[in-house]
């Protein structure tokens, strides 16, 4: 038997963390996970009697999570992994959406994921041990139209994790961004906010990208179940990356960014390095 550990799981209802809660049970770890209702606590508890603790809480109720994690510490610490999870996707055209969409989108994806993780820090720096995955996305380093604010959000939570794993090294704390692609979870469907469409100049390129996401949804090449078993692989690591991609379709299309962005910046070079002085 492997050593058991104690992961801290926000948004276990469904998706990944749903995933990731089932198959770290399976493997006989201990699981603190986030729900926002109280039917959704007791299916969670449910599936384990002794090491599945329900937590009611939302990560956009910012004042309520310091409180919460210090009573999961105290109750059924200390927390070796914490999985920031929880998030949904935005789909809308850029000139379409309103701002307040994007500040929801971020208020979830990005402000959630600092918040818990800012309350777990002291314990992981006092213990000088802790491992921080923070659920991105294939979207957090290439981009798609129609997914602007999503893409946005993704991106800062890369850069976030990025330079944190860096201010952690020192305290033995690793943190690795895990950017699935295409998945069989709800992203593309009932979890995704779509914004009404408003302008027609964009019905041509953009609704048969629309079309597309929703005839795709349930039926993505990733399996969420292997989602779970690469991410308790990871956790299992002794030198955890600080990135890592799920599904061979993130591969591709991470690699084709990553080459055409190497052939852009050997193409402006010489304007690049013009400024010098």
């Amino acid at each position: 038997m492997h050593s058991s550990k104690t992961l801290f799981i926000t948004a276990v209802s469904s998706g990944f963390g749903n995933a990731l809660a089932q198959e770290a049970l399976a493997a006989g770890h201990r699981v603190i996970g986030t729900v926002r209702s109280e039917a959704a606590l007791q299916a969670f508890e449910q599936l384990s009697a002794d090491r599945a603790h329900g937590v009611l809480l939302d990560v956009t109720d910012f004042e309520r999570i310091d409180g919460v994690v210090a009573t999961a510490e105290a109750a059924h610490g200390p927390v070796d992994v914490l999985v920031n999870n929880a998030g949904y996707g935005h789909e809308g055209v850029f000139e379409e959406s309103p701002l307040e969409e994007m500040r929801r989108q971020f208020d979830v994806n990005v402000f959630g994921a600092v918040a818990v993780t800012k309350a777990f820090l002291p314990y992981f720096r006092q213990r000088r041990a802790g491992h921080i995955l923070n659920i991105t996305s294939m979207g957090g380093t290439i981009t798609m139209p129609g997914i602007a604010y999503y893409c946005g959000s993704k991106f800062a939570l890369e850069g976030i994790s990025d330079t944190l794993s860096k201010e952690l090294r020192p305290f033995n704390i690793f943190v690795t961004a895990v950017g699935p692609g295409s998945f069989r979870t709800d992203w593309a469907g009932r979890s995704m906010q779509r914004t009404p469409r408003s302008i027609a100049d964009y019905d041509a390129s953009f609704d048969p990208i629309r079309k597309a996401r929703e005839e795709k949804s349930g039926k993505q090449q990733g399996d969420p179940q292997k989602a779970a078993q690469a991410m308790l692989q990871v956790i299992a690591s002794p030198t955890p990356p600080a990135h890592l991609l799920l599904g061979s379709d993130a591969l591709s299309l991470v690699r084709d960014k990553l080459r055409h962005a190497v052939s852009e910046i050997d193409q402006w070079e010489s304007l690049t390095r013009s400024t010098d002085g």
